[in-house]
């Protein structure tokens, strides 16, 4: 089967959505599909690569920032997209098109739907979806949303990466929507043993933004100063100068590192090194970091939001926390880093909960949803 994807961020730009698109396709690609990839260009990447048995090709988008995308860029990519899938299509002919992202993706997959006959499957993270993410996308949906309903009733058929995701989506369209969770190679990520780091090592991994509430970790940290541990916070973004002056004003110098931007192996890298994924945001679809912890075997701690209620059972393999409740945090990551028996039973069990996010289990039902709508050859 060939496959067009369309999607505005894809590794090394771009969050957690690029990285599960990335899985999949690379996935689908081992499965002996054809799988060309669509995408925006930065400086300093190709416009054509193969990669992981994979086509990419990148369409300038005017983005500067691998951590965000703004409105504008998105624009840019549908634009610059409908010229390029056109003559994509013209010479690769593909049975179906894989939309990540109803906005921006979505509206170019319509376009390309409505122009060539080629139909489509689209995938919402949350962001896409309104109300998924409130305080970035709200001001956008204001005046797309009118726009939006196309892209979904056209879809053949609508996947969500979450319950909630899902049920946001159901809320303001009539279309019928199925959950396929994000999922990881359970085969490459798994430990070879668990063993609790010393000191015990917590690890955030996302874009230093808002949504992800990046201060409260620090300063629900600054809670514990007097148990032994260390953190990593992966990624960067609008407050990361905040973060470290807060970490600054906290006295945790010393037990903070800050690598920046790094690349999804080096993400894996300081997992295999990690003991607690600590995510305290204030929302999430279904975030792939959140997967790969559960492959690794991390104990995780995050807000009760979203994909987190999804990858967590509480009192098992994590503890799910609301949102504003520093004190419950705080009280949660002392039990485990003062305890090492209980993290090591919680690392466990996030090692069991990992099948049910098995890409095998993902390919699959996406192999099988592309077979039932592809165009015929």
């Amino acid at each position: 089967m060939r496959i067009l994807v369309l999607i505005h961020e894809f590794p090394p730009i771009g969050g957690g959505g690029g990285r599960a698109a990335q899985d999949i396709c690379a996935h689908l690609a081992r499965r002996g599909h054809e799988v060309t990839v669509l995408t925006a260009h930065m400086d300093g990447l190709p416009l054509r690569e193969d990669k992981d048995g994979l086509r990419v090709m990148r369409v300038p988008s005017c983005r500067t920032q691998p951590f965000a995308a703004s409105f504008g860029t998105m624009i840019a990519f549908v634009l610059a997209g409908l010229w390029a899938g056109l003559r994509l299509i013209r010479v690769s002919r593909p049975d179906v098109i894989h939309a990540h992202f109803a906005v921006p993706a979505g509206a170019l997959a319509f376009a390309l739907s409505v122009l060539t006959g080629i139909p489509y499957v689209l995938t919402a993270h949350l962001g896409d979806v309104p109300g998924g993410v409130p305080e970035k996308t709200d001001r956008w949906f204001r005046w797309i949303m009118p726009f939006t309903h196309g892209i979904w009733k056209r879809a053949k058929r609508v996947v969500a990466v979450s319950e909630h995701t899902r049920q946001l989506a159901l809320a303001h369209y009539p279309v019928e929507v199925r959950v396929i969770p994000n999922g990881a190679d359970l085969r490459q990520l798994h430990p070879a043993e668990i063993k609790i780091n010393q000191p015990p090592q917590l690890v955030f991994a996302g874009r230093i933004v808002p949504q992800k509430n990046p201060l409260a970790i620090v300063r629900v940290l600054a809670e514990l100063k007097d148990l032994d541990w260390r953190c990593a916070m992966l990624g960067d973004g609008l407050l990361a100068d905040d973060v470290k002056r807060e970490i600054g004003a906290c006295g945790l110098g010393d037990r903070f590192d800050l690598p920046g931007w790094v690349t999804p192996e080096d993400v894996l890298d300081w997992f295999s090194r990690s003991d607690i994924l600590f995510m305290p945001s204030l929302s999430e679809g279904l975030p792939v970091v959140g997967v790969q912890a559960l492959a690794k075997g991390l104990a995780i701690v995050a807000s009760n939001i979203g994909g987190f209620m999804d990858l967590v059972d509480h009192g098992r393999n994590g503890f799910l926390i609301e949102v504003e409740d520093r004190a419950g945090f705080a009280r949660s990551l002392r039990g485990l880093l003062s305890d090492p028996q209980t993290l090591s039973r919680f690392r466990q069990m996030s090692l069991e909960k990992a099948a049910q996010f098995d890409l095998l289990r993902v390919g699959a039902e996406y192999e099988t949803l592309f077979e039932q709508v592809a165009r015929p050859s």
